[in-house]
């Protein structure tokens, strides 16, 4: 299914549900929406940018409050949304690739069920990668001058959105070390600002509000994007970075790195779990269809809005957004993958950091 087939899907179902919105009111009231992360990461900057445009399509133009529960790589905050049946329109929940991949992984920390909330919006995005400038001076559209450099990277967890970046490092033949428990990506980006950590990455959000500045000060060194996907499924460069070269890009010039076989698979089909469609915004278990339909309609009128690509792009970056049923495809998308990729990152993981999944 296309972008186009996608967006007159969930435009449809706005129109459908015409009727049922009138009796949805949340005039007066307060929607938590709340981030499982800290506030200084790109879910933080993605939940922000949303939340006063969808205040002004809710009816009665109720406060969208954003509220932060890190903990645990976000699996905190997720179990305790799983216990929320509050369906009356004034709780919101956002997930990002960390809070899927460890339910892809049967992490046993994980005792929430995607199935069982309401997806009403999804959104793409991207991820950069950068080094500090010492050892930025030596890349040169390849790793085959960093390999013999160690690396500290700041990262929430091992079975988190970490292994796209970390898997891609391993497969380059560089040596990263990883310094687990940080509550957020920006915490990461932090620890690299402070010298404490010397390799990044920051997904797009991030990345266009803090790491961009790095570079153009030249405290960092942009390496690569993790891409994105064209209509074809093919890794193609991210179009809100065209300038900086994919990952796919530095593995093919880059000795001992490819672009086929079991370690190639299953990083992209991690990537495509964790960005083309990463964070999404649910409702509770038990929600009326009334109050979703309020919702879903609400984010079709932001994505409608005339100036929504000039703004988002400048924020968020310049990725698709899903509502309706283009949501709750993504979101199938983005809990799903293959017996083969899920066995090669559990194997991974244990030999690379001692992590033993139950």
């Amino acid at each position: 299914m296309t972008i186009k087939t996608l967006a007159a899907s969930a435009a449809a179902i706005a129109l459908m549900t015409g009727p049922t919105l009138a009796e949805v009111d949340l005039s007066g009231k307060t929607v938590e929406w709340v981030i499982p992360f800290s506030e200084t990461g790109g879910s933080a900057k993605w939940a922000n940018f949303f939340a006063p445009l969808l205040s002004k399509e809710l009816p009665g133009n109720p406060t969208v409050v954003v509220k932060f529960m890190p903990g645990a790589g976000s699996t905190k905050g997720a179990n305790w949304f799983q216990e929320q049946e509050d369906g009356d329109g004034t709780l919101l929940f956002g997930t990002s690739g960390s809070t899927q991949f460890p339910y892809l992984l049967d992490d046993p920390r994980v005792r929430y069920e995607y199935a069982d909330w309401v997806p009403v919006m999804a959104s793409g995005t991207g991820g950069v990668a950068y080094l500090n400038p010492t050892d930025g001076a030596k890349f040169d559209g390849s790793a085959n001058n960093l390999k013999d450099i160690d690396f500290i990277f700041g990262s929430q967890g091992a079975t988190r959105l970490d292994i796209v970046p970390l898997l891609a490092w391993k497969m380059l033949g560089m040596n990263v070390e990883p310094v687990f428990g940080i509550k957020g990506r920006g915490d990461g980006r932090l620890m690299f600002e402070r010298g404490e950590a010397t390799i990044d990455y920051q997904t797009s959000s991030s990345y266009i509000g803090a790491s961009a500045d790095l570079v153009e000060q030249g405290k960092a060194v942009a390496m690569m994007t993790w891409g994105a996907l064209d209509e074809d499924g093919n890794i193609v460069r991210d179009p809100t970075f065209p300038d900086i070269p994919t990952f796919k890009e530095v593995c093919e010039a880059t000795e001992g790195c490819e672009t086929s076989g079991e370690a190639w698979d299953s990083w992209k089909a991690f990537f495509i779990a964790g960005f083309p469609s990463q964070k999404i915004a649910f409702l509770p278990k038990g929600t009326s269809q009334e109050v979703t339909d309020t919702y879903v309609a609400a984010f079709e009128a932001v994505r409608s809005h005339p100036d929504f690509a000039k703004i988002s792009k400048n924020e968020v970056g310049q990725y698709p957004m899903f509502v309706g049923a283009g949501a709750a495809k993504a979101t199938k998308e983005a809990t799903t993958v293959s017996d083969g990729a899920k066995a090669y990152v559990i194997n991974w993981l244990k030999e690379a950091y001692g992590v033993t999944i139950n």
